[in-house]
């Protein structure tokens, strides 16, 4: 559950757990948050100009911190390309409370109101919350600060040190905390705060940073403002691979929805991106699935996949709602997941929490609707649905300083050097150059395999779906949300000619990657999805039986009693995963092939990972705050392999 505040007479938050009024609204509000962080850091003129901006805050609140920081970026003509908004918070309180204290700031309304909008299912991790595009990015870490500031090996130019007194909440202030955050600066990095406390000041200055005391905000007499300057050189560790000196020019591999994830992403950091793929047009492969879902992954111990699979619904949910129409490319009404082994499969813990935002045991009218007996074991995920690929895959594409180029298979890569630095060439079967750049990232599915020289341990992952025309017949039969579980089946999509259609599957043919499937492979296929279908949503099975019945037993007529429904359909697409059934994002060889990168292995989950790895490559590349934690992005990583 959200973090309880009461409300005093005259109309202040206070908090229970540390017995104290909220700093931020004792009378001063917006006056602290620009006077004492955001002038106290010297902005918005220390980020004028620069291609990005990273803040870290101690203790999110209510969010007014943020809120005028980012008022002040959206005001200021120099403002940086990107503003990563890095805060920590043990305990967030909800939405309904943050919009409550918004509310007497008039000017900040619209922010917060977006702000809130996203302000949902804070599990204990790092969510990420995108804004303008994308380039605004906040970065809620949730859980206590010592524990969340041991993993990151990003570094910040500003910090927010807020929080509770030191009386109230010594962890927060101790020096073991604020080595921590010394660790993520850079020299020169500014630091700001409320308190004057002596030990505060003791423990930054024996931290390596300059504290002065200056004149504070009323009622407060001073504040205090330090600068990272040790006399020492501080030790960082070393990363990985070198980040980018600035966005320039690279390749992405293949044009479908990993490849045209992570042109995305990089374009809205500045680079000048060429996608190259053999296809005349877009989302070609697995990515012109006609319909598809994103759904979360449940598991009772909240496995890495799980966790994965939220991180990247929360950017999908960005992004796609900024670049997709509801109803026609996307729906995120829900999905229900029908648990045929009968166990829910949730984490004990997510009864009563934030949990259930996300996933939580089915209501009977939920059940009713599928056509499923009241005793059936199911999850419903309110923060799932249902989307076209291709239609998310073009707009991707269409976002400035993408260039696109159909018809341009890549036989092989080659190295050479030019001007002292590696210039990987993508070469054709005739060993034509069709383009050239220092950095090239892989995202051409089962492909990726060999243009990278055999260095991604790939393997080939057939699917097919079965699918037909809705008439007006089936509406009442199909349920109207998608149900998902051993199979699953998609209803009510639009088609481009104005009717709608239903989309169940799909088989899984490891290691087969040959296209199209022979007629008598479709029939199996089709086989498999009727018998999934048998045991996900037995109860609609019979509506559907006329169109699958002659396609999984050729020759035999369905039963006269059945009413008429359209022929089935099939279609095919190879995706590609690896041996631990998790994408691969990452360098392929620091040393001996710099600049080759990967963003693969997407497998089942491609609408729900896709471009959640992205932007983990963009953030490695940059050396930015990533979107998720670090052990999930450390699972992820090439180097694994």
């Amino acid at each position: 559950m959200a973090e309880r505040i009461d409300w005093l007479d005259d109309g202040t938050p206070y908090s229970p757990r540390f017995g104290d009024r909220y700093h931020s609204e004792q009378g001063m509000g917006l006056a602290q948050a620009r006077g004492v962080f955001l002038q106290g850091c010297g902005l918005p003129e220390e980020w004028a100009g620069q291609a990005q901006w990273r803040i870290l805050e101690t203790g999110f609140g209510f969010g007014l911190n943020f809120l005028v920081t980012w008022a002040a970026w959206r005001a200021d003509p120099q403002r940086p390309t990107l503003l990563h908004f890095v805060s920590l918070e043990a305990w967030p309180v909800a939405a309904d409370d943050l919009l409550r204290v918004a509310r007497t700031h008039p000017e900040l309304a619209e922010l917060a109101q977006a702000l809130a909008a996203q302000y949902w299912g804070l599990l204990p991790g790092v969510h990420r919350l995108a804004f303008d595009g994308g380039r605004v990015l906040l970065t809620l870490c949730i859980g206590d600060a010592p524990t969340l500031l041991r993993a990151p090996e990003w570094t910040v130019d500003a910090v927010y040190l807020d929080g509770f007194s030191p009386a109230c909440n010594p962890e927060l202030w101790s020096l073991q905390t604020l080595k921590a955050i010394a660790r993520c600066c850079r020299r020169g990095t500014r630091l700001a705060t409320w308190t004057v406390a002596r030990s505060v000041r003791d423990a930054l200055t024996q931290c390596g940073f300059t504290v002065a005391k200056v004149p504070g905000i009323p009622p407060k007499r001073h504040n205090v403002q330090a600068t990272f300057d040790p006399r020492w050189e501080p030790r960082k560790a070393r990363p990985a691979q070198p980040t980018v000196e600035a966005p320039a020019h690279c390749l992405v591999i293949g044009g479908g929805l990993a490849g045209a994830a992570v042109a995305s992403s990089l374009a809205r950091r500045g680079w000048q991106v060429q996608v190259l793929d053999g296809a005349e047009a877009p989302a070609a492969g697995a990515s012109g699935l006609p319909a598809g879902l994103f759904c979360p992954h449940i598991s009772p111990d909240d496995s890495v996949i799980s966790r994965l699979s939220r991180s990247g619904i929360r950017v999908l949910l960005g992004q796609a709602q900024n670049l997709l129409q509801a109803g026609v490319d996307w729906q995120p009404n829900g999905v229900l997941e029908h648990r045929v082994e009968g166990r829910l499969g949730l984490p004990p813990q997510w009864h009563d929490g934030p949990g259930i935002d996300w996933s939580q045991a089915a209501a009977a009218d939920l059940l009713r609707a599928a056509g499923l007996p009241p005793d059936a074991t199911a999850c419903w995920h309110a923060k799932a649905g249902w989307i076209r690929p291709a239609r998310l895959v073009s707009a991707l594409l269409a976002q400035p300083g993408i260039a696109w180029r159909g018809g341009a298979t890549v036989a092989r890569l080659h190295g050479v050097e030019l001007e002292g630095r590696i210039q990987w060439q993508a070469l054709d079967a005739q060993a034509q150059v069709l383009a050239q750049a220092p950095r090239v990232v892989l995202a051409a599915g089962f492909a990726s395999r060999a243009l990278s020289g055999e260095h991604l341990p790939l393997q080939a992952l057939r699917g097919q779906i079965s699918w037909g025309v809705q008439d007006a017949a089936l509406d009442a039969a199909l349920p109207p949300f998608p149900v998902n579980g051993e199979g699953n089946l998609v209803t009510h999509i639009p088609l481009d000619d104005g009717g709608r259609a239903w989309y169940l599957g799909s088989t899984f043919e490891r290691g087969i990657h040959t296209l199209p499937p022979t007629p008598a492979e479709r029939v199996q296929a089709h086989a498999a999805n009727r018998q999934r279908l048998s045991g996900l949503l037995p109860g609609v099975l019979p509506a559907l039986e006329q169109a699958l019945a002659p396609a999984w037993e050729a020759g035999v007529e369905p039963p006269l009693a059945l009413p008429p429904v359209p022929a089935v359909q099939s279609w095919a697409a190879v995706r590609c995963a690896a041996p631990d059934r998790l994408p691969i994002v990452g360098p392929l060889d620091s040393a001996a092939l710099p600049g080759l990168w990967a963003c693969t292995a997407m497998g089942a989950r491609g609408l729900t990972l896709a471009l959640l790895c992205a932007e983990v490559l963009a953030a490695r590349w940059h050396g930015e705050p990533l979107p998720l934690e670090a052990k999930l992005a450390q699972a992820l990583a090439a180097e694994r392999f």
